[in-house]
């Protein structure tokens, strides 16, 4: 059995746990298993429509204390319903979560574990997972010879393949831990898309020159219902919140499509963002390192393109 992580927050699954469903249900496939989903802690959201994503049953442990993420206590708490049910590959998303959660499980299940998966395992003559390495600029396959896998794949690497399906809830219970630390406090941006969720991502550098200036780029993503991004020096010199800060140091993100406005595209920035699905660069130095990795790029003053490009979308869009 195939058995896949789903991580919650605000009463919403995450696009990328709903992703890795799906991928999970095509491991399953090829292995001639069934998919299934554990959900830790109490929500709201509509956890039997995992079966559209591939989910035949939801194993939910519903426990308020599993809403706090400690690492230790629900690795342990995951590696126990894994191993009661007798899972062959256990699966997360590779997004904040999935990272600190992934290896624990792995070392307590002592299964081989690879992080960053980007496609299907093939399993013709092992178990070999493709994978990213150096920054996104190469690809490696891992063969994972142990009885036990834990995969831990990309955002936006699979997508999601809906079907017909709804999945049969079924309540589980686990010895859960005394937990090694206290949160005594949380502190959330509220009113914001959150960038690892994100589809659309506008993103600003040093070519914006200010703080002052960052309107035309919140106008742009307001008219595509983006969410926010700057480069690291963006975010060092306190022109943006150092939470949009993406980059190698950052947030990695994968949305459908990126728009960098006024960076340069140094190596640290782009291993954040090559995963993006379509990456558009403006940028009045045609010399710019961003242009190569660029699907598409503009050449000219961001204080003229974007405030115009802004326009053209808000015409196009009352026109409709």
């Amino acid at each position: 059995m195939v058995l896949v992580y789903i991580d919650h927050e605000d009463q919403q699954i995450k696009t990328s746990s709903l992703e890795a469903m799906s991928y999970g249900a095509a491991v399953a496939k090829l292995l001639g298993v069934s998919a299934e989903a554990l959900v830790l802690g109490t929500t709201q959201a509509s956890i039997k429509d995992l079966g559209k994503q591939g989910a035949t049953k939801v194993h939910h442990i519903a426990v308020d204390s599993l809403n706090m993420l400690d690492v230790k206590v629900n690795s342990t708490v995951i590696a126990h319903a894994a191993t009661q049910l007798n899972a062959s590959v256990v699966l997360f998303a590779h997004n904040i979560n999935g990272k600190a959660l992934a290896p624990a499980v792995a070392i307590k299940l002592k299964a081989g574990f690879v992080s960053g998966a980007s496609s299907l395992p093939e399993i013709e003559n092992g178990f070999k997972v493709t994978k990213t390495v150096f920054s996104g600029k190469a690809f490696a396959k891992i063969n994972i010879a142990t009885p036990i896998k834990v995969i831990a794949i990309n955002q936006n690497c699979y997508g999601l393949h809906p079907i017909e399906n709804v999945a049969e809830v079924v309540a589980m219970q686990s010895n859960i831990p005394a937990p090694s630390i206290k949160v005594t406090e949380v502190e959330k941006v509220k009113g914001e898309l959150p960038l690892t969720e994100a589809n659309i991502v506008v993103s600003g550098g040093r070519g914006l020159k200010g703080p002052e200036n960052w309107g035309i780029l919140l106008d742009l993503a307001k008219e595509l219902g983006a969410a926010t991004a700057c480069s690291r020096p963006v975010s060092d010199s306190d022109w943006r919140p150092h939470h949009e800060h993406v980059g190698q140091t950052g947030l990695q993100i994968a949305p459908n499509l990126y728009i960098a406005i006024g960076i340069s595209g140094a190596i640290q920035h782009l291993a954040g963002v090559n995963r993006s699905k379509t990456i558009v660069v403006i940028n009045k130095d045609p010399e710019a390192p961003f242009f190569k990795a660029a699907d598409y790029g503009i050449v000219g003053d961001a204080f003229e393109v974007v405030p115009a490009l802004t326009a053209a979308i808000k015409k196009s869009r009352q026109s409709e």
